[in-house]
């Protein structure tokens, strides 16, 4: 058998396992880049990158744009783009640095319970608004969208400056700091498991609900062994990801307060006090559930995507295009909301300059996660798959000192090139 016919075995093989699996042929391709990408920084960091330590702050890091990625998707499945989620986040930061730094603590009190949540709840509307008013320019002024959130990025970025002058906002409430991660923002080695554990039991569930669902209807459904693999594979990454959070001590300074704070006596050769999930993380994880049972599971989502594959027929099919538009951006801004809560708890200041360059890396997310440009397909889990393979890339360059210019020149070309990987497979499975 020549080389050649042995490889086309190989690849038909390889395709038919991936179809029995029910497996995405792009999923597995991203996942291969990340541990690529992983595996080559690491080694060209001397074994720095593939640390607890850094993949847990690479967790953090993206966290941001894993949440408003999940609004991307909705966005470019409907056969828009969002230009201006870098400028909304940079202006909600800014506003809600000010609510809470100097507006609740005069009228709340300094480190009031309520002020973390006010907060919050302050930030998602006002990032809903802005996305409801570009979501309304779009649908009802037939204005493009491109255009619409271009002013946006302009207008907006320009109302972060006028908000304090260009003033630095800062420091944060302390409940409200914990969103952006850090040792306050570390839920402990053992609600890290409790939270992995009761993951594990909500895959298994889910999986089992699943094959019975399809097995009632008459559906085919996966063999033994590939439901058996699928499951393995869900759990581990839960339990790997959880074993990787509880590897990353607190600093020893940090731990001994807490020992000796609780009564206890700090030992000679010290104690090991794990970090755990990081509750950004865990907020990005929640989010990224809920807007995928949003576009699978309702109406809404089934709305989304029927514009996105045919605006016209889901117009005649009685669809309220305008409306769901609106809906999807405003979304999209309530998600810009909730990332700059993040953004600002990490830095523990609010700043004018905020979500710069973000709409670049939200959008590339999206694309490289599987979400097509010409609309009606598009996956939440991939998009922050994405999400982690661009913060990846960056936190990569930083620790090996590449400069800022030229990272931007590999996040560009790591865009342009996902395009293109996108229209090759669409051609291949038409």
């Amino acid at each position: 058998m020549s080389f050649t016919a042995s490889r086309r075995g190989f690849g038909e093989t390889s395709g038919a396992a991936l179809r029995t699996l029910e497996v995405d042929p792009r999923l597995i391709g991203m996942l291969v880049a990340l541990l690529v990408i992983w595996a080559g920084f690491d080694v060209l960091s001397g074994g720095a990158f593939l640390t607890p330590r850094n993949l847990w702050n690479l967790s953090v890091q993206t966290a941001s744009i894993a949440v408003m990625a999940c609004g991307m998707v909705l966005v470019i499945v409907t056969r828009n783009i969002d230009l201006s989620v870098g400028a909304i986040l940079g202006v909600t930061g800014m506003l809600v640095g000010v609510l809470q730094a100097r507006v609740l603590p005069e009228t709340l009190g300094l480190e009031h319970p309520a002020t973390w949540l006010v907060a919050v709840l302050a930030a998602v509307a006002i990032g809903g608004a802005i996305g409801a008013v570009h979501g309304a320019l779009i649908a009802w002024f037939a204005i493009p969208s491109f255009i619409v959130t271009l002013g946006g990025l302009l207008v907006w970025r320009g109302a972060a400056w006028w908000v304090t002058q260009g003033q630095t906002v800062a420091p944060m409430d302390g409940r409200f700091r914990r969103l952006g991660g850090g040792i306050e923002g570390a839920i402990g080695a053992n609600a890290s498991w409790i939270i992995g554990g009761l993951a594990c039991i909500v895959i298994l569930a889910a999986l089992a609900m699943a094959r019975r669902r399809r097995l009632r209807f008459g559906f085919p459904v996966r063999p033994a062994w590939a439901e058996a693999a699928v499951a393995v594979l869900a759990v581990g990454a839960v339990l790997g990801a959880v074993l990787i959070a509880n590897s990353y001590p607190l600093p020893v300074g940090i731990a001994r307060r807490m020992v000796e704070g609780a009564g206890g006596t700090w030992p000679q050769g010290g104690v090991f006090i794990a970090h755990g999930l990081a509750v950004p993380v865990l907020v990005a994880i929640g989010v990224g559930i809920a807007v995928t049972l949003l576009a699978t599971r309702t109406r809404f989502g089934r709305a989304v995507f029927a514009i996105g594959g045919n605006p016209e027929a889901a117009e005649l099919s009685g669809i309220n295009t305008r409306r769901t538009i609106t809906m999807v951006f405003a979304l999209m801004g309530a998600l810009c909301g909730l990332a700059a809560c993040i953004s600002i708890a990490r830095l523990n200041a609010a700043t004018n300059a905020a979500g710069t360059l973000d709409e670049l890396y939200v959008i590339a997310a999206a694309v490289i996660g599987g979400t097509s440009l010409a609309g009606g397909a598009g996956t939440i889990a991939g998009a922050m798959l994405g999400a982690l393979v661009m913060q990846s890339l960056q936190s990569g360059m930083v620790l090996l000192g590449v400069d800022a210019p030229m990272q931007n020149i590999v996040v560009g070309l790591v865009l342009v090139t996902a395009v293109w990987l996108d229209t090759v497979y669409r051609k291949r499975i038409r």
